[in-house]
């Protein structure tokens, strides 16, 4: 990683920063005026409006009807150190990028009152400044980091009038009326709105926005269909490396799926589980450190980020031979018995505890039918017994952030109703801990998940991670053919 150059100005006068130690202690004045002349007018014209231009502006204006004569203020977020010097690749606030379709760093949305709605104005950083030397001195100017967009680049892309956010904190102390910003993205926004916002107000804010991505609109369910699609596709990459995997390690396995995340979208949606043998009875196990043994069997929970954000969050269990065994089949058909009952739950007009409750009523009758625990079904739902082997809930609502709509009220979210645009996780799961002394020992250190990305529609459900096959036959199948 290269050194950016240091100006010869005192690092108190500085408005760049500098990096201590560089090996060019500073900038003569002739270089300083060479670097101000002879690069090309690179400005971009006609640019076309993104895919999703028409969406984010139908999602303000419902933004702008259910907060009247209010300044709403909606920020991407900042930079985040990871490590000295160097930052975490950047992901743009969920909000903000539901409302605009930008990801850039620092940027800010305003929604401003005007007559019966709102003026919507999105804050960028300006290409970097050639006049001052920014952009070969600064560690984030574009001989470093990249060409950003012209404001006037980002109005045509997005369909929104655009500004320079580095005036916008002048602009916000001096704001008057009733204001709203989404917390916890940035500080030097939040400061300059400090005696503007109360916490009960800003919450409103980012409930309101939760629970307006519950149900998703014709492009968002394109984007998870194709994160769906890729996320297949990212399986069938594993599933053809196991023997290398095998040689190595779980990571093997992570750094395969993240490859296809990265060739066909932003990212991965969140840390893959690349769980192998008992690594699979821990959740989230994501450190993917561990040995991948013939005969045990994989967990892999992943799902691939498309470029406009939207995640698929997928799980298969699968036998890392190619073949169950009798008591790894006997609990896979348990599970995927279970997510049989929980897909067909899914409905409009459905209760959103349904499929839940439908799955939890299959492992329950599976274990108690195995002597792991006393019946009757009934008392076991009752007490939670079965959660033991069954730990968590059946799914989640799935959109821009893997749990998606996280700050719905519970009204809205678990105590709801299913209607046609939601999209939802089904993953019922059993799992064994290696440690389990009230199991037998051959059910020890197996752990089961099936996942999949269900679309409710106005007459049912529609699978949208349907290619990947389920069914312990189809698996094995599956497998065998693409290892041929």
């Amino acid at each position: 990683m290269a050194e950016e150059l240091t100006p010869e100005t005192p690092e108190e006068e500085q408005p760049i920063k500098q990096r201590k130690n560089g090996l060019y202690p500073g900038v003569s004045d002739e270089l300083a005026e060479n670097m101000t002349t002879g690069w090309a007018d690179t400005e971009l014209h006609g640019l076309e409006a993104i895919p999703q231009a028409a969406y984010t502006a139908a999602r303000r204006a419902a933004l702008s009807a259910r907060f009247p004569g209010e300044r709403l203020v909606i920020p991407a977020g900042n930079l985040k150190t990871r490590s000295n010097d160097t930052e975490y690749s950047f992901r743009a606030a969920t909000e903000y990028a539901y409302l605009t379709g930008d990801q850039t760093e620092d940027g800010v949305l305003v929604l401003e009152p005007k007559g019966d709605g709102h003026e919507a104005t999105v804050h960028l950083l300006p290409r970097s400044d050639r006049a001052n030397g920014e952009f070969w001195l600064s560690g984030q100017g574009e001989l470093w980091v990249g060409r950003r967009h012209s404001l006037a680049e980002a109005e045509q892309l997005l369909g929104i009038p655009a500004r320079d956010v580095r005036e916008l904190a002048d602009t916000l102390r001096e704001a008057r009326g009733p204001v709203r910003v989404v917390r916890g993205h940035d500080a030097g926004v939040e400061a300059a709105l400090t005696d503007k916002v109360t916490a009960e107000h800003d919450d409103e804010l980012r409930v309101y926005l939760s629970e307006a991505r519950a149900v998703k609109d014709e492009f968002e369910i394109g984007e998870l269909q194709k994160a769906c699609d890729s996320t297949t596709r990212g399986f069938e990459d594993v599933v053809k490396v196991l023997d290398k995997a095998q040689a190595t390690s779980e990571r093997y396995i992570e750094g395969t799926f993240f490859l296809r995340a990265r060739v066909e979208g932003n990212d991965v949606g969140y840390g893959s589980i690349c769980a192998a043998g008992p690594h699979a009875t821990t959740l989230h196990w994501v450190r993917n450190d561990g040995p991948v043994r013939s005969g045990d069997l994989l967990l892999l929970d992943a799902g691939v980020e498309t470029t406009t954000l939207y995640t698929a969050d997928v799980t298969r269990t699968l036998p890392i031979s190619g073949r169950y065994t009798e008591i790894q089949r006997k609990i896979y058909d348990a599970v995927h018995d279970a997510q049989e009952a929980g897909i067909a739950a899914v409905k409009p007009g459905a209760k959103y505890r349904d499929f839940h409750d439908a799955s939890q009523r299959v492992l329950a009758e599976r274990l108690v039918e195995w002597g792991l625990v006393e019946g009757p079904v009934e008392r076991v739902l009752e007490l939670g017994l079965q959660r033991r082997w069954t730990l968590h809930g059946t799914g989640h609502m799935l959109g821009m952030d893997v749990h998606d709509c996280a700050a719905a009220r519970t009204e809205a979210y678990v105590d709801g109703t299913l209607e046609p645009g939601m999209c939802l996780t089904v993953e019922p799961g059993l799992y064994f801990q290696a440690d389990d002394l009230t199991v037998p020992e051959e059910y020890r250190g197996i752990g089961v998940r099936i996942e999949d990305d269900i679309l409710v529609t106005e007459d049912g459900n529609r699978n949208l991670s349907a290619s990947l096959p389920r069914q312990a036959d189809e698996v094995e199948a599956w497998m065998a053919a693409l290892r041929d």
